[in-house]
């Protein structure tokens, strides 16, 4: 990839939608990919002959926040508004129907991201989609084909990296931790089943002020051995990345949900899979795991950081890369060698 891959940059659309990354928050993989792919010079050609993949550079937040009326429940201006602009860029250019948008790839975290595809058939169907809300269950994320997109907290975009680390495992006394709101089907039922259960279990919905006082969230997930990271509306969640960056094994608890970078990392060495029917067994699962599998997963965990970490500047194998080249392979797996 990095010898032979070039990109083309559509330069069309107007700010805030287009060429304005959004670089704070749970969303902030979208804004983070676009701003270190636009100030790329190694893969990036302003030559669109020359490219392999032509990136269609929009924010999905940016997108929402322009023109999604608030309580309206209502996405279809916004999938109207991204019809008209893949029509659009179909019309200037001849590359888009040169493949029928295959070789055409977007970066979208939002929550919404799947929905507001699919007024524009091509665009649903034929393009590589790198998208935070990866539901292999609604028939638009397609495994093997699209990405999932890891969805990072950026808290400081200034210094993205601040707080990463953790604990070693001796200073570790919680077996499990999470704190967060009580959205979508899953984490009702965790609290039912576990807040207030253990002593080494802390299970809260938003964590309480009273706990904060003496421990922070960040300091929770630096104090305890897995951190359990429950689907909320969608299937993603920022705690699976935070876990990683905190050196504390994620627990995912989402059904049809392909974890991020799955094409190249083996997610069974590093984390917990656990069915969304088996959280009654929550403890019975982990306290099973011997000590053993758990130090060489939390040792894993701590190796494969480095590619989760967004870089001021890219760093080979870093989170900017790895999504390159899962799009890459994407775009590769595509293509159908000739029989000789």
């Amino acid at each position: 990839m990095e010898l032979i891959l070039k990109v083309y940059i559509y330069r069309d659309g107007a700010r805030p939608i287009f060429h304005q990354p959004h670089l704070r928050g749970i969303y902030a993989s979208e804004g983070w990919f676009m701003k270190l792919m636009e100030e790329n010079r190694q893969f990036v050609t302003r030559d669109p002959e020359m490219a392999h993949l032509f990136y269609l550079p929009y924010s999905m937040r940016q997108l929402g926040m322009a023109l999604y009326v608030p309580n309206s429940h209502n996405l279809k201006p916004l999938s109207i508004f991204l019809r008209d602009y893949t029509n659009t860029i179909a019309a200037k250019y001849p590359f888009w129907n040169r493949t029928h948008g295959s070789d055409h790839f977007l970066v979208a975290c939002h929550d919404w991201g799947p929905y507001t595809l699919t007024a524009h058939e091509e665009l649903t169907k034929n393009t590589i989609k790198a998208l935070c809300n990866a539901d292999t269950s609604e028939g638009i994320f397609v495994a093997r084909k699209d990405v999932s997109l890891p969805e990072t907290t950026i808290r400081t975009p200034r210094k993205p990296l601040r707080n990463v680390g953790g604990f070693r495992v001796s200073q570790r006394p919680l077996l499990a931790f999470f704190a967060g709101n009580m959205h979508g089907r899953v984490r009702p039922t965790l609290l039912k089943h576990w807040q207030d259960k253990h002593e080494d279990m802390k299970i809260y919905g938003p964590l309480p002020l009273r706990v904060s006082r003496k421990m922070s969230y960040v300091q929770h997930m630096k104090s305890s051995k897995f951190c359990i990271c429950p689907m909320g509306y969608e299937v993603n969640s920022p705690r699976i990345i935070e876990s990683i960056y905190y050196e504390c094994v994620p627990v995912i608890i989402a059904d049809n949900f392909p974890p991020p970078l799955s094409d190249v990392l083996d997610w069974s060495k590093f984390s917990v899979a656990v069915a969304e029917k088996d959280i009654p067994k929550l403890r019975e699962i982990l306290v099973a795991i011997p000590m053993r599998r758990y130090l060489t997963m939390q040792i894993n965990v701590k190796m494969v950081q480095k590619h989760f970490l967004w870089n001021p500047r890219p760093i080979r194998y870093d989170l900017f890369h790895m999504i390159l080249h899962s799009i890459w392979s994407s775009r590769l797996n595509q293509i159908q060698i000739p029989e000789s």
